[in-house]
């Protein structure tokens, strides 16, 4: 709550959360530190991800929704969420009933703008599309990862969000840490994160960051700063999302707030990471759609391989 304090104080005026972090303590976090500050902020949540054990608290159908809603509204103590937005598509769901229910949350006023986050960018614009043919609310925003080590989104979604006038609020700006300087090839780190997730023992992402380091370096720049005025550069995206555990943390992202960065460094940047690409393998919280997820979408049946 101090962090969230500070924050505010500073400028900042965008919170994000979503029910499912840490199953609803962030959201009573977030709730009580805006107490008496609500109107101060734009107040950002999401639903899809599991609430519980059984198959109808998850996902983003009709029922779920308005369900989750409530207890997002309760937890948060307030009467209206901003921005709504479901945290990850869901296949088993008709796009069309997703948008039903979100545009009823609008004109009921519990939500004042919907949008989507890790959507790939056919589902965008088939999102679009089935909000213009049936009269429903469009998403306005997209919540896509993105980082110097994460740039997959600047050939499709990036450009696709600007031509549909959509708000993109960027997640992991530090590659969840990766870009933090904490994280050095042949070195032992503290991040707690380093031994849950396989990216960071991913060999090509390591070496990008050993080429970052002498190079945030010559620009007189801490990493953190580098990384985030890279990611707030790009005129698709509206925001960088930050994640601080620790009021250092904080205070060191708010440093560089003025940051920016010259076409010389990006230049180099490009020559490190080419534009539009990803560094090594995705981690675990990456979104796959399913017909990779899936082994079943990407193999016939035994019986039905032989090409005759």
């Amino acid at each position: 709550m101090r962090i969230i304090h500070k924050a505010l104080d500073a400028g900042i005026n965008f919170v994000d959360t979503a029910d499912a972090y840490s199953r609803g303590e962030s959201e009573e976090i977030v709730g009580k530190a805006l107490k008496g500050r609500r109107d101060d902020v734009v107040l950002a949540t999401k639903l899809h991800l599991p609430m519980g054990d059984g198959p109808n608290q998850r996902g983003n159908s009709r029922r779920w929704i308005m369900t989750a809603v409530e207890s997002s509204l309760r937890r948060l103590r307030t009467d209206h969420i901003d921005l709504y937005q479901i945290h990850r598509p869901d296949p088993d769901t008709d796009i069309e009933e997703t948008l039903s229910a979100l545009s009823d949350l609008i004109h009921s006023g519990k939500v004042r703008v919907i949008g989507s986050s890790a959507m790939p960018v056919s589902d965008i614009v088939e999102a679009r599309w089935a909000a213009e043919r049936r009269g429903l609310e469009r998403f306005r925003a997209e919540q896509p990862t993105y980082s110097i080590l994460s740039r997959g989104i600047e050939a499709e979604v990036l450009p696709v969000a600007q031509r549909y006038g959509m708000g993109t609020l960027v997640w992991s700006p530090l590659a969840k840490g990766m870009l933090t300087g904490r994280i050095r090839k042949g070195r032992q780190t503290d991040l707690r994160r380093a031994a849950m997730l396989t990216s960071f023992s991913d060999e090509r992402r390591l070496d990008v960051v050993e080429r970052l380091v002498p190079l945030a370096e010559e620009a007189g720049l801490p990493m953190t700063h580098l990384a985030m005025a890279f990611a707030i550069a790009h005129p698709g995206v509206t925001s960088a999302l930050l994640g601080p555990r620790t009021m250092e943390q904080l205070d060191d992202l708010l440093a560089g707030v003025d940051v920016t960065l010259t076409d010389e460094i990006l230049d180099r940047i490009d020559e490190i990471v080419p534009p539009g690409t990803d560094v090594g393998s995705p981690d675990q919280s990456a979104y796959l759609v399913p017909a990779l997820r899936r082994t079943a979408l990407r193999r016939r049946a035994v019986g039905e391989r032989a090409a005759a």
